[in-house]
């Protein structure tokens, strides 16, 4: 993520005003100098001018994909995109301190993140470079998630609710500047399941998003914690039968995972494996069948060690107090991206779920992402032109309905 600096700091030499890098270290910020930092923000602000200036003239959905009927396209699943805007205007919560990846995180963890920002957020926050990009991998589509720090659920509900209308109309707004290459997905604030059924609902209805981005956790609490109530949030998404794509921050309790990037590296697929483990075993997705629930990062270490966890519900009654089926058929429900890394990691990932739970993702524009994502697809062993065709775009056109 783009937050570099330490959780509590509250100096204001290390630009928190500025966009769209809202901390840094002072020992990072020296090493980047001053010039270099000027330089960011004026390259951000110009390839964010057109986004800025447009208006939303209409809803996202009467826009979307102005296509060939039945012309195949390629679709990135898992991408994000920063609204500038909304990081000037919360650059005072210093949200940095709220941040698993920046509170779990080394020095050097901190001046790399800082040279990822030089590099990369015109990406992040533009469009001319987002669109370059997509030609040079052979994405025709991207659908655009929030930047995941822009989460927000650490706010009092009612701004939190604000500040994810905000974002949510940011995507809608992109899209509607290029409807043949965009499609969106909003946020909503978790810490009131009130508010996130109406924002999901006015996400949907009235912005023409596709579903939502959540965390993998609110403030440190599973999804399925009794104190966030999100039964109802839940049952709304079932309703709408919409895409939930599980996108994690890190992990809450890193202490051992500070050094070498861990709490990405390990911290990030280790959320989502606690996260999806509690939607199976305390039955959201039995219950809920209709959501579309999409893991990122190739589904976290759960998606590739399934067995255990079937062994425990065969072996202990403390396993079975919710659940009627061997948790492994739920997580069979369960739609995962592209991004493994490695051709052998995907085709254990297309034969344990099926090319149709499979969909191609590039985690743009971060160092973590996959930059080749075709190139990874081409080369899975024993892979048919349909089974390529659905995990390059068709899924992802299904599910997302377009």
């Amino acid at each position: 993520m783009f937050f570099t600096c330490t959780a509590g700091c509250q100096d204001d030499s290390h630009g928190h005003g500025f966009e769209p890098f809202t901390s840094l270290t002072r020992s990072a910020e020296k090493r980047a100098g001053a010039s270099t930092l000027k330089a960011i923000e004026k390259a951000s602000r110009a390839k964010t001018a057109t986004t800025k200036k447009a208006p939303v003239k209409r809803p996202a959905t009467q826009q979307v994909v102005r296509n060939a009927k039945g012309k195949f396209k390629v679709v990135d699943i898992h991408c994000h995109y920063l609204n500038p805007e909304v990081n000037r205007k919360t650059a005072h919560l210093n949200a940095a301190q709220y941040d698993p990846t920046v509170i779990f995180a080394n020095e050097l963890t901190n001046r790399t993140n800082v040279a990822q920002m030089r590099d990369r957020a015109p990406k992040l926050t533009g469009i001319d470079e987002r669109l370059r990009d997509m030609d040079r991998m052979g994405v025709d589509i991207q659908a655009v998630c929030p930047a995941p720090y822009h989460y927000f659920y650490f706010t009092e509900p009612g701004y939190g609710a604000e500040l994810a209308r905000e974002v949510n109309e940011g995507i809608a707004q992109l899209v509607s500047l290029h409807p043949d290459r965009f499609i969106g997905m909003g946020s909503v604030p978790l810490q009131d399941p009130k508010l996130a059924v109406r924002e999901l609902e006015y996400a949907v209805k009235k912005l023409g998003l596709r579903g939502v981005e959540i965390n993998t956790n609110v403030n440190g609490m599973n999804l399925t914690d009794p104190r966030l109530g999100l039964e109802k949030f839940f049952a709304k998404a079932n309703d709408l039968g919409v895409v939930i794509f599980m996108h994690p921050l890190g992990y809450t309790q890193a202490d051992r995972l500070t050094n070498h990037y861990f709490n990405n590296v390990i911290g990030n697929p280790l959320d989502t494996t606690v996260a999806l483990s509690h939607l199976i075993f305390d039955g959201v997705i039995e219950r809920h069948p209709k959501i579309k629930f999409i893991a990122a990062h190739g589904g976290g270490f759960l998606a590739h060690y399934w067995a255990r966890m079937d062994h425990a519900w065969r072996a202990r009654p403390d396993t079975r107090t919710v659940i009627s089926k061997r948790p492994s058929s739920y997580l069979e429900k369960v739609y995962f991206d592209s991004i493994t890394f490695d051709p052998r990691m995907l085709k254990q990932l297309i034969d344990r779920y099926g090319a149709r739970h499979v969909l191609l993702g590039t985690d743009y524009p971060y160092d973590m992402g996959e930059d080749h994502p075709r190139k990874l697809i081409a080369g899975v062993k024993g892979l048919s032109d349909l089974e390529r065709r659905q995990i390059e775009g068709l899924n992802a056109r299904r599910l997302l309905n377009f």
